[in-house]
């Protein structure tokens, strides 16, 4: 993407979405890793994706507090001004996609867990705290 073509602060905001874009990737790659051992009949090693979960969620928190804030400053601007920054706007569908895609994968990873018996049942949120279209609601909340 050419970041130099737009204006300061789109400019700033697709430079911060692509960092977060790439720590997402990082988190996926990291989740897919975990599905790949949890699906293979050898021994899974749950203390070595427990730690590189906690460092990656760390840094994760991170950028969303710091996205919280540019997402802020984007909602001020005039939405027809929005529509000339189409970077801006396909990093921020980037960066939804994938981390709907880790959200999912992630599930699938719980799930994996609790059938091993790695994961108390009690640990693992019920149906009832998340219901359908939870995901669905929330970007619905949140678009702008």
């Amino acid at each position: 993407m050419n970041t130099k073509t737009l204006p300061p602060f789109a400019s700033e905001l697709a430079s911060h979405l692509g960092g977060y874009l790439g720590l997402c990737e990082e988190v996926l790659s990291f989740t897919t890793r975990e599905s790949q051992a949890l699906a293979a009949q050898t021994d899974y090693q749950p203390f070595e994706f427990h730690q590189g979960r906690k460092a990656l969620l760390l840094r994760l928190d991170e950028g969303l507090n710091l996205l919280r804030v540019w997402r802020q400053g984007w909602q001020q601007v005039d939405p027809a001004e929005q529509m000339r920054y189409s970077e801006v706007k396909l990093l921020l569908q980037m960066v939804q996609d994938t981390l709907v895609r880790i959200l999912v994968l992630d599930r699938e990873n719980q799930q994996a867990l609790l059938r091993r018996g790695l994961v108390p049942a009690r640990h693992v949120p019920s149906f009832a705290s998340q219901p359908p279209h939870y995901a669905a609601q929330l970007y619905r909340r949140h678009a702008s």
